[in-house]
């Protein structure tokens, strides 16, 4: 993909945190990657770097952290130079994220229909009927049903599947560009994983953006993703096409896709990884 194709075109992402000697502890060390309107994953095993790296993109590195970068640019603007206020417009309406859990993004006092209207409320003028009819349509968008009841419903009466349609729904609401979608699938059950994986690039497509999508599960990677960026110790170590995964010749990716539990596995030792080998590779 040409540069000036990209939505989002990162250089030198750092993220540090204070370490107890003083001396500063990089977790993302020097990444660089693109998006655009395509489908890019970036996977990795759990303290990875992936989820601080999603946070660093939006602005949302909890204090102390910090996120240093040659270039952070999204649409040819660079997001290290934004003021509070300018990340708060931007989040929401050009860059979004759907979190992994339901029950920890959704206000459980507020209704589902004043949740997802509160985007056009932040970023819009729209009118209270016109909010409502946008709403009604983004529900019903996202395969909810009867959306007219569920705009009065909540959150504690959805189910988890339903309540990840209601976050996706929030975050889609205002057209972003890119969607930034971090684990979107853990908290759902297997039978409801491909569906909802199935829902976030219909639309995607449909709607010529760009997502990121973070996750663990390798195989619904290479099913619905085009490209996959590897991430080990807070660096890429592996980059191809999603449809190559199986076949990965580095020895961490092989890894994470071989140690895949499954029926076959059954009573067997998974493989792992000597990690020898990865601090050996250049």
């Amino acid at each position: 993909m040409a540069l000036n194709d990209s939505l989002l075109d990162v250089r030198g992402l750092r993220v540090r945190f204070p370490g107890r000697d003083g001396e500063p502890v990089e977790v993302v060390k020097g990444i660089d990657f693109t998006v655009g309107t395509e489908k890019v994953a970036l996977v990795g095993e759990s303290g990875s770097g992936k989820s601080l790296t999603a946070r660093a993109l939006l602005g949302l590195v909890p204090h102390p952290g910090q996120v240093i970068a040659e270039h952070l640019r999204f649409g040819g603007n660079e997001l290290l130079r934004l003021s509070a206020r300018q990340w708060q417009a931007l989040r929401g309406t050009r860059l979004s994220l759907v979190l992994q859990d339901p029950k920890y993004s959704l206000n459980p006092v507020l209704k589902v229909g004043a949740q997802v209207e509160e985007v056009l409320v932040l970023h819009t003028r729209l009118g209270r009927r016109e909010r409502r009819e946008k709403v009604l349509h983004m529900l019903d968008a996202v395969g909810l049903p009867n959306p007219t009841a569920l705009y009065n419903s909540y959150p504690h009466q959805l189910s988890g599947g339903m309540g990840q349609r209601v976050m996706l729904a929030a975050m889609l609401i205002n057209d972003p560009r890119v969607l930034i979608a971090d684990e979107p699938t853990s908290a759902l059950d297997s039978s409801l994983r491909d569906q909802m994986l199935e829902l976030i690039m219909g639309l995607v497509e449909q709607r010529g953006m760009g997502l990121l999508l973070i996750s663990h599960d390798l195989p619904l990677v290479a099913k619905y993703c085009d490209r996959v960026m590897v991430m080990y110790r807070g660096q890429i170590v592996d980059r191809c096409q999603a449809t190559d995964l199986a076949t990965a010749s580095h020895p961490y990716t092989r890894t994470l896709w071989n140690c895949r539990p499954s029926a076959l596995t059954y009573g067997q030792a998974l493989p792992t990884l000597d990690r020898s080998v990865l601090e050996e590779r250049p």
